[in-house]
């Protein structure tokens, strides 16, 4: 099972003790996954589709503690693409429910967005942002990038969600996607404190367990690259030396240098893999890194020299 799918049917065994969070979270399943039917003889149901048998025995549940109306479930095999089950829950409803609901207003419109009463307590909101996730969400495995969406068909509905998460400092986003909207979040703190927000303690472990070792990974890979790129400049500037002692060595001999410049040369010679602060340390008396970079330029300004009269000549 992925990630996303373990998060669900963890956030769909938590059970809602209040009525007023039972509506939210309902109403957020509804909102996300619900449409409206109307029969010939004027009779109104409410139809919730889902693919998560967790979420679905959720949403009966739910249905039938809070609106006590007559509610049904029904099983469907799909036929096509991944041939899984499609759960149809069924609710009856009549005006004064899907106000409630806050899925029409009080003239009995379509009722765009979050109805306030439904989020008016802080428990309330977190309730819905379950029941938003629930409905519509899912969260990337931490593996790889970090990714969390809400897809939702309604701008309003959108824009009051990424509202809802932000009134937690979430930091969330809209992004229109073709014919839905997505409010997503892509910061890993904020993946993290919306999982505690919505009550995925179990999720938040894995998603910090991982996190944690992908910050390690990425720190002890950052520190391998610092110390493969200052190797690579040592066996560089050691190479580079080493030819300059070389062209000095030909033209006049290591002999007519100055004791100084001599010695840093010979030592250099015997012990080309060291770096330059190692390179003054066998040195009596020992000189310091930047003592043994000064006579190394000397050597390659006298062997500058020396390839320019070459050249030249």
């Amino acid at each position: 099972m992925s990630f996303s799918g373990k998060t669900k049917e963890e956030l769909a065994r938590i059970e809602t003790g209040k009525n007023c969070c039972q509506l939210a979270e309902l109403a957020a399943l509804i909102r996300m996954d619900g449409t409206l039917q109307i029969s010939a003889n004027h009779r109104v149901a409410l139809n919730v589709e889902s693919e998560s048998a967790p979420v679905a025995r959720k949403l009966f549940k739910l249905a039938k503690l809070r609106l006590k109306v007559p509610v049904e479930i029904a099983v469907r095999r799909k036929l096509r693409l991944k041939k899984h089950n499609s759960y149809l829950v069924r609710v009856q409803a009549n005006n004064d429910l899907l106000q409630e609901l806050g899925l029409v207003g009080r003239d009995l419109q379509i009722r765009p967005g979050i109805k306030p009463e439904l989020i008016r307590r802080q428990c309330c909101r977190r309730a819905y942002l379950r029941g938003a996730f629930l409905g519509g969400g899912s969260i990337n495995n931490p593996e790889g990038t970090y990714h969390l969406e809400i897809i939702t068909n309604d701008e309003t509905h959108a824009t009051e969600l990424c509202k809802l998460l932000n009134s937690f400092q979430l930091g969330g986003k809209i992004s229109p996607r073709k014919n839905w909207f997505v409010v997503y979040l892509k910061e890993s703190e904020h993946i993290a404190e919306l999982l505690t927000i919505i009550g995925a303690h179990a999720a938040l472990l894995e998603f910090e367990n991982v996190r944690v070792l992908k910050d390690m990974r990425n720190q002890v890979n950052r520190l391998v690259n610092c110390e493969t790129a200052n190797l690579n400049k040592t066996v560089d500037a050691a190479v580079r030396q080493v030819e300059n002692i070389r062209v000095i060595e030909e033209q006049i001999g290591l002999d007519k240098l100055n004791e100084p410049l001599r010695r840093i040369a010979e030592l250099r010679l015997e012990h080309p893999e060291v770096s330059l602060k190692e390179l003054g340390e066998l040195l009596v008396p020992k000189v310091g890194k930047s003592g043994v970079n000064h006579r190394m330029r000397k050597i390659e300004d006298l062997a500058s020299r020396f390839q320019k009269s070459l050249r030249e000549g």
